[in-house]
């Protein structure tokens, strides 16, 4: 409290401020020439009211200034990477590829974790639901997109509670069919299905897989009449594909090339707007159902309020990677392609995934197991 108002020497009371503008004055009373009335202020201190202000706003910045601090030394320790499948799977083989070359960029180790389970959903609600230090993050995928309509319970909704970072890879799905089904073209294979409505199967890697969901899209713009036959997993529905329990599949070109170069499938068109050097002489889908498009895709995303330094760091640290001639060697035998860009792009590109596919679900009404 100021000096000002307050019971003084012998009960008196100083004026009262000259200017509105004082906020604090120190005054120590004293005795003059003998006199007991008369006070001399005669230590006083004046702070001017946007000093003060100066003064309160620089305390309440500490904190702020501390977390822009740690961000800018981030980071400090090993990240946590995790991967909502088990090994073996498109988004962990991805995400181990770049696992040394991120791990260079940033200065620490990035330590993948599989923690898989509810299609994804237990590795990310534990990333979304994690401190925004950029220490635990998810490397997500098209089954996010899918999932934000798939189930109708998530204790999360992905595009509000997470944070875009940086995308990893396009891996364009490949329509292709067992040997023994008497197609070659995809326009044949409308015609056949149209003709034998209800008996030709669609193998997938389970309900609302990606597999799955191009199936559908695939079903619904072709206009023909075919049944979905869920697996516990792509490679068993591969598995029964080659051996001709199921007629067709939409399945990754990196999980395909292998088996369709060996004659053990036939590719009859590639996901993609423009054919693939992959395959240079599989025509794309679109060619004949205009407009089909799909790749499954993966990236990096962390919880909400991620500071920017960091999300700038891990982005350019994924990009980097993704430059890398070993990486770029390795993605081109799989025929993936790197999905590289800002933070905002792929933030872009999951939010027009997410609604994608989400027209997908709701058509076919499709709903988690």
């Amino acid at each position: 409290m100021s000096a000002y108002g307050r019971e003084c020497w012998k009960s008196e009371r100083l004026p009262a401020p000259p200017d509105e503008n004082i906020v604090l004055v120190w005054a120590r009373p004293s005795r003059k020439n003998g006199s007991t009335r008369n006070f001399l202020v005669d230590e006083m201190t004046i702070f001017q009211r946007r000093q003060v202000l100066r003064l309160v706003a620089g305390v309440a910045a500490l904190p702020a200034m501390s977390r822009v601090a740690i961000a800018q030394a981030y980071p400090t320790r090993p990240v946590q990477l995790l991967v909502g499948f088990a090994p073996g799977g498109g988004v962990d083989v991805m995400a181990r590829l770049l696992q040394q070359a991120i791990s260079e960029q940033l200065g620490q180790q990035i330590v993948v974790e599989n923690r898989p389970g509810a299609g994804t959903n237990v590795a990310t609600e534990f990333v979304l639901h994690a401190a925004p230090d950029g220490y635990t993050l998810l490397a997500a995928s098209l089954a996010n997109a899918g999932n934000a309509t798939l189930y109708d319970n998530l204790k999360f909704d992905f595009l509000r509670d997470s944070t875009p970072i940086a995308g990893m890879a396009l891996d364009p799905f490949v329509l292709q069919v067992t040997p023994s089904l008497p197609v070659k073209t995809v326009s044949e294979l409308i015609a056949y299905a149209k003709a034998n409505p209800g008996k030709v199967n669609f193998g997938s890697g389970g309900i609302g897989s990606g597999n799955h969901l191009t199936g559908e899209m695939f079903k619904a713009m072709a206009g023909i009449d075919i049944a979905h036959v869920p697996y516990r997993g792509a490679g068993p529905a591969m598995v029964d594909l080659m051996g001709g329990q199921v007629q067709m599949m939409f399945n990754v070109m990196s999980a395909s090339l292998q088996y369709v170069r060996a004659g053990k499938l036939r590719a009859l068109g590639v996901a993609t707007k423009t054919r693939q050097a992959a395959l240079p002489d599989v025509p794309t889908v679109a060619e004949t159902v205009s407009g089909y498009e799909a790749s499954f895709w993966s990236g990096i995303a962390g919880p909400k309020g991620l500071p920017p330094e960091i999300i700038d760091k891990v982005n350019k640290a994924v990009n980097a990677g993704l430059q890398e001639p070993k990486v770029l060697d390795r993605l081109t035998e799989w025929g993936a392609t790197p999905l590289a860009g800002p933070p905002a792009d792929f933030g872009k590109f999951v939010a027009d995934e997410t609604e994608k596919w989400g027209k997908v679900i709701r058509a076919a009404n499709i709903r988690a197991e």
